[in-house]
């Protein structure tokens, strides 16, 4: 059977199953999202199933981000030089056999590994799902589906805890805390069967070089970064946990001076090195790690709470997870509908205003807690009003920053951002989970907690300084995007 393509007869017929591959790009890079935060809720399990410490917990949820933020601006290079469809396939078959191979993890370090593993794949299968819709639409349909794909993305992140949380308690067929994994399995088969029947095959540019040297420092440096931070707290903070981080600050100079060398010599960098350059830019690429960093933490921290300190079930701290989820959306249609357009730059600083009044409010509500009584009904109001807050910042957040670049940089730029966007998580969970798990030892879970808010309320205040070099009027979404009338004369190669 020939492969379905577009039409290739000179008219401007569109492409008849374009819809479906809307589908599949949902379907496919909303489980690749969703294994971001779905075992926050499996701590109990696996340290009950493998013996999970908490740096082994932190690294089964951290390890994850910090391949697919690593990998991701990578991965958009290889789509460029091999083609989306072929990258696509390829990172969703790998994504889903470690899925498998997850499930299946006989010991803590082998899921660690496996974790690793799962996070490099979803590094090549997350890039393409914008290029090969940017591929098959065009035109005011483009601009539809990517108001599509935004929100419906966003809801992944959300639901993950309530999901795995639901299958943990269900213990389908005995299976615990596996089958989170294992419910990839069938959605990522029938993802491949149909991307490989209906996603036209289009070659990808051989002249396109791939930096591997770069890609690799990047890496490297990640990894000399978290690592400390994860095991720091257990290990006493040794010398070489602060040498580490030492040396990942240097590694990412290095980077930056081999960008520019690259460039210089006329082969085609990792990142645009114009990019490092705007100032603007790389402060907000310090306030996106920072915002991420307290989001996730504390993320994680709600539900470690729940489940180790107020005994929650795994299937009731997924549900714990609701009123931020629900302060979230709230946050992000008042800031997206409302306020961005009308006030500009403020909504980022009105923002963290209110992830700060929540807080506070939940320190409050916290510290008024009688240890038998407790619902999340208690803590419900802080959590939503920090959710509010947050929600207001995601909505605008890049908008400001990609303000600041050019329009020909506009795919590297994306690329640069999701990638810190996603390492800023794991150092979150390093971070937050290394506080936290401090001070539950003596057995003061509410201490902890409050050391995280002590925490994200120092970060939250640090964002809301980087906010004032920002531009004061973010990017259209549909330039974020490369739709616009001044998009780059190959505009396939403006979405990373």
């Amino acid at each position: 059977m020939r492969d379905p393509s577009p039409a290739t007869d000179g008219t401007d017929t569109p492409y008849r199953w374009r819809w479906l591959i809307l589908v599949v790009m949902l379907v496919a890079e909303i489980m690749d999202l969703l294994d971001a935060s779905i075992v926050n809720v499996a701590g109990p399990a696996l340290e009950e199933s493998l013996g999970a410490g908490p740096v082994g917990l932190q690294w089964v949820i951290g390890g994850y981000a910090l391949t697919l933020g690593a990998g991701l601006v990578l991965g958009g290079r290889l789509g460029d030089r091999y083609g989306r469809r072929r990258m696509f396939l390829l990172g969703l078959s790998a994504f889903t056999a470690s899925s498998l191979l997850c499930a299946l993890a006989p010991d803590i370090g082998s899921l660690i590994a496996f974790r690793l593993v799962q996070g490099t794949a979803g590094a090549m299968l997350l890039p393409q799902g914008l290029g090969l819709l940017r591929e098959n639409f065009s035109g005011p349909e483009l601009t539809k589906v990517f108001g599509i794909f935004g929100p419906v993305l966003g809801l992944g992140g959300i639901i993950g805890p309530v999901l795995g949380g639901g299958l943990i308690q269900g213990d389908i067929f005995g299976l615990g805390w596996r089958s989170v994994f294992l419910v990839n399995l069938p959605i990522g088969i029938a993802a491949l069967v149909v991307a490989a029947r209906f996603v036209p095959k289009k070659p990808g540019d051989r002249t396109v070089r791939v930096d591997t040297t770069g890609a690799a420092l990047v890496a490297v440096s990640c990894a000399l970064l978290v690592l400390p931070l994860n095991q720091g707290q257990e290990d006493g903070w040794p010398l070489w946990t602060w040498l580490s981080m030492a040396a990942s600050a240097l590694g990412f100079a290095v980077f930056a001076l081999q960008q520019r060398r690259t460039a210089a010599a006329g082969r085609e960098p990792l990142v645009t090195p114009a990019l490092l350059r705007k100032p603007a830019f790389t402060v907000g690429l310090g306030g996106i790690a920072l915002f991420f960093a307290g989001l996730v933490g504390t993320q994680l921290v709600l539900t470690l709470y729940l489940q180790i300190g107020r005994q929650f079930t795994a299937g009731e701290a997924g549900l714990g997870n609701l009123p931020l989820a629900l302060g979230t959306a709230i946050g992000g249609a008042v800031s997206g509908a409302v306020l961005a357009d009308r006030i500009g730059r403020k909504v980022l600083q009105i923002g963290p205003l209110v992830q700060l009044a929540g807080a506070v409010l939940l320190w409050f509500e916290l510290d008024g807690l009688a240890t038998a009584s407790f619902s999340i009904w208690d803590i419900a109001p802080g959590v939503t009003v920090a959710g509010i807050g947050a929600g207001m910042v995601i909505a605008a957040l890049f908008s400001f920053v990609l303000a600041a670049v050019d329009d020909d940089e506009i795919g590297s730029a994306s690329g640069v951002l999701s990638a810190v966007q996603s390492v800023g998580g794991s150092i979150g969970v390093a971070v937050f989970g290394s506080v936290f798990f401090a001070q539950v030892t003596s057995g003061d879970f509410t201490g902890g907690f409050h050391r995280a808010l002590v925490v994200q309320a120092c970060l939250l205040v640090a964002f809301l300084a980087i906010t004032l070099l920002l531009p004061k009027k973010g990017r259209p979404e549909d330039e974020q995007h490369g739709l616009s009338g001044d998009a780059p004369a190959d505009p396939e190669r403006a979405v990373v």
